[in-house]
């Protein structure tokens, strides 16, 4: 290689040279690599839309985002969390469950290919509910097994409502992995649902909201690959 850089004239390095032709040896599995690439188009679409929503991008963005996504044959709802967060939104309309007459949904894919999802309430946000049910999955833990100690939630709700700050005191994702933490220190199973967290790096995730700071920050922290519908989490929240 080094003789053919300084044999060449002009410095140029071919791509030939650099390899840049021999990319598709390293491919052993095309399929997956498809799949991938399909499911990134879809997570760039929502990045822009959400981002044009909330005025923090343009719309020729979104435009080039769409004409890709037509362009592939793709639609948002081949990304299988999509539907699975906006359905669970529904459901828990449609049960009356919710906080307040608010209704959200979350959706994440295991890497076994298990959906779990998690609807809002007064206690949790839909992502807290999603990412315990996630995990009490892959640590094999009953889905009626409540994870959190009820004292230790009765104490943040309280000092919550006392700042003032807001009327509704449910954990963001950020909180509740705290309160996880807390909570294993006495119960086993807790423990063994922080320990299967790491499990979640990569998933994908859909929420059928905006999510706030509390919960964008606990899917980083987690890893996960989220998208989310640009909808504020209000009454008016479903069609």
């Amino acid at each position: 290689m080094l003789e053919k850089i300084a044999g060449n004239a002009n410095g140029y390095q071919s791509p030939t040279d650099m390899g840049v032709n021999c990319i598709s040896s390293g491919i052993v599995d095309d399929a997956a690599v498809r799949k991938a690439a399909e499911m990134e188009i879809i997570r760039r679409f929502f990045k822009y839309d959400a981002e044009f929503q909330l005025g923090r991008g343009n719309e020729q963005t979104v435009l080039r985002a769409e004409e890709i996504l037509h362009r592939a044959n793709l639609r948002p709802t081949d990304r299988l969390v999509v539907g699975e967060a906006r359905e669970t939104a529904k459901q828990c309309e449609k049960i009356g469950e919710g906080d307040d007459g608010i209704f959200c949904g979350a959706a994440i894919q295991l890497h076994d290919g298990y959906i779990a999802t998690g609807k809002n309430s007064s206690l949790m946000h839909s992502a807290v509910a999603m990412i315990l049910n996630a995990a009490k999955h892959i640590a094999g833990i009953p889905q009626e097994k409540h994870l959190l100690r009820p004292d230790i939630l009765d104490k943040v709700s309280t000092f919550k409502h006392g700042l003032g700050a807001t009327e509704r005191t449910s954990l963001n994702l950020s909180e509740a992995l705290i309160v996880l933490t807390v909570s294993s220190a006495t119960d086993p199973d807790a423990q063994k649902a922080l320990d299967a967290l790491k499990e979640l790096y990569n998933c994908d995730v859909h929420l059928s909201h905006s999510p706030g700071h509390g919960d964008e920050q606990g899917l980083r922290h987690l890893g996960c690959s989220y998208t989310y519908d640009p909808l504020a989490p209000t009454r008016k929240l479903l069609p």
